[in-house]
């Protein structure tokens, strides 16, 4: 019967309301019963949004906080998050994905071998100049001293020769000794070149050994974030170091779980 009774119906004219009289065109559309139903049903989404809204108002916690606060802000009226800066350099990345950590502690060994044996070579030098930018300060007793204290004679050696701090001979060990090696000004002038190229090999050394301890200690970080137990975060991760955690003693955690149970089963 029910199946007869939908067959009836389907064949039922459809029902049609009327349109607006032509005596009230100048009002515009008549308003269908569909059309109230939709403007009715977003007035009331709209009015329960703003009340709710308001009793949130009501109930908030003038001591709430949230990260969000502090890492988001409005533009053009929207929320949006702060961009947050780069802790980790492309290179960093690259090695991090694509190489394991022992292959990494290896290359870090190597490079300090040749940072070592590059030292035990040459003297340090500031750059590719004999100068230095730090001080040598002598003491005297008074005013007048100062005045007439002369570094040279202090220290028995040449005017030219003070800048040095490494090499610097006496005047009397010029006076006895003679002048060894080469002395002409374009072997002097190459020899400075080969110097300077070889502490530029010894900088770049140096900054590839730093960088591969900043990604072995990154990866150290990672794998020991692996250990389930808890653990408070120190210190945030940077480009020049890796991120600082704390963990929890196990004593000092079972005892805490321990704690919460019997308060939540007092309650």
């Amino acid at each position: 019967m029910s199946s007869l009774r939908k067959a009836a119906k389907s064949g039922q004219r459809t029902h049609r309301e009327r349109g607006q009289l032509s005596s009230r065109q100048h009002l515009g559309l008549l308003e269908k019963k569909k059309d109230y139903k939709l403007r009715a049903r977003d007035y009331h989404k709209k009015k329960d949004y703003i009340k709710a809204l308001k009793k949130k108002a009501l109930d908030r916690n003038p001591e709430e906080f949230y990260f969000k606060m502090i890492n988001s802000k409005l533009m053009d009226g929207i929320h949006t998050e702060k961009e947050k800066e780069e802790t980790v350099t492309d290179e960093q990345m690259k090695l991090i994905q694509s190489q394991d950590l022992k292959y990494v502690n290896y290359k870090r060994t190597v490079e300090m071998k040749k940072i070592e044996k590059l030292k035990a070579n040459h003297h340090m030098l500031d750059g590719t100049s004999a100068k230095t930018q730090n001080k040598h300060t002598f003491f005297v007793d008074s005013v007048k001293e100062a005045k007439r204290f002369d570094p040279a004679k202090h220290l028995d050696t040449l005017p030219e020769l003070l800048h040095r701090k490494f090499n610097r001979p006496t005047t009397e060990m010029l006076k006895k000794t003679k002048i060894q090696g080469e002395t002409d000004e374009y072997t002097l002038e190459y020899l400075a070149k080969q110097r300077s190229k070889q502490y530029k090999e010894l900088t770049s050394r140096i900054d590839r050994e730093k960088e591969l301890n900043i990604v072995v200690q990154k990866m150290e970080t990672k794998k020991n974030l692996m250990d389930k137990r808890q653990k408070i975060k120190e210190k945030e991760e940077t480009k020049t170091s890796a991120a600082v955690y704390k963990w929890i003693p196990q004593k000092t955690e079972d005892k805490r779980k321990r704690r919460d149970k019997n308060i939540s089963s007092c309650l």
